[in-house]
Parts: structure tokens; sequence; C-alpha cells
């Protein structure tokens, strides 16, 4: 039933809000790692919105109104369900700053585990889990931080699948000005360019 409305709802959070929990879909495992993130702070300057539920929400709306533009649109919607997982074991305070340090590499091992409580299909699986390992590298490329790594990504994942889910995430916060949406969708166009440029560049045969 969950699969449904995230295929179909132009807006799954309601049923996520609502219907699945009056189910009980919480209360009984994998979702039991899904209603931890309510107990999850994030930082209040990059997510206004509040805990990491309430961003997974909202995230799960935006990929909603692009999904057709996805090359896999089941696998996409899941990713945006469970992009952030990681944060529950993830998070904790750094010198009075919330952080979530490999949160991505947490959540696609979590991604597995949640995934394979529901189904036997490895392809899925497989696909969700190297999204949610690799939703960070908009971030990382764009600043060239050293946690960048273009080359293994393209290895295992298309990169416009991933941009697609990055700006789903970047703009699934709340108290988004005009000017700040029109910066985040800059920064995943940056983040295409550097991965088109390296494909040029290399002439590797990484997944596009």
């Amino acid at each position: 039933m969950l699969e449904e409305h995230l295929l179909l709802d132009d807006k799954p959070s309601k049923f996520l809000s609502y219907e699945a929990e009056e189910a009980g879909y919480f209360d009984r495992h994998p979702f039991t790692m899904l209603k931890k993130l309510k107990d999850i702070p994030q930082s209040p300057e990059h997510h206004p919105e509040g805990n990491v539920w309430n961003h997974t929400l909202l995230v799960v709306d935006e990929a909603a109104k692009r999904k057709d533009e996805s090359e896999d649109k089941r696998a996409f919607m899941w990713a945006a369900l469970l992009h952030d997982i990681g944060k529950a074991p993830a998070t904790r305070m750094k010198k009075g700053r919330i952080v979530a340090y490999d949160h991505d590499k947490m959540g696609a091992k979590m991604a597995v585990e949640f995934l394979e409580a529901l189904t036997d299909d490895r392809e899925l699986i497989g696909k969700v889990s190297k999204l949610v390992r690799w939703h960070m590298q908009i971030l990382f490329v764009v600043k060239d931080l050293p946690f960048a790594d273009l080359e293994n990504m393209m290895k295992q994942v298309s990169y416009k699948e991933v941009a697609l889910l990055g700006i789903c995430d970047r703009l699934g916060r709340g108290e988004l000005t005009q000017e700040r949406i029109q910066k985040e969708k800059e920064t995943v166009e940056l983040f295409v360019r550097k991965c088109e440029e390296r494909l040029r560049y290399s002439g590797c045969s990484c997944m596009e």
C-alpha cells in the first residue's frame, strides 16, 4: 500500500502523516526505522522545518512532483523516503552544532535492511541503497570537499538520478525564499556540469 501512495499520490506526505500513523505502520519493523526520525533534530539554520521526519515528508512531496523525470520512478521514490534514514544513528552534537557525518554511508546499509524486510527485488534494493549512499555528493563536489568521489559514484549510479534526488532534498526544507530556491537549483546544475566534464575528460564508461 505504501508504495502505491509513493508512486501515485501528488503528496505522499498526507498518507505518511495520517493514514499510515492511524494504521500503526510505524509500530512495526521496518517502519520503526522511520519513526525514529521524528526524534532526530537538525540544524535550524539549514533545516527550519525541524526534525528529520519533517524534512523527509517535504522531500517525498518534492520527489512526487519530479518522479516522471526519473529513469526508475519506483527506486527514486523509495530513495526519497529513505535518503536520510542514516541520520538516526549518525546525528550528534559537535562543538555546539548538530551534525550527521556519514549518514549517507550508514543510510545505504539501513536502506538495504529496510527494503529487505519488504521485498526480494535485489535490483530495486541495489538502486535505492546506491542513491542513498551518494545523495550527499552534490554538496561535496560543488564545495570541493575531500569526501567528493565522482569516480566511484559514477560507476555505481546515474549522476542524473543523484541530481534529481538532490534537488528534492534541497528544496524539501522550510521557509525557502525564491532567491534560495534559485540558488539551490544553480548548485545542482553546477554538480551536473562537473559530472559531465568528468565524463568528457576521462572517457570512462560511467553510468549516465
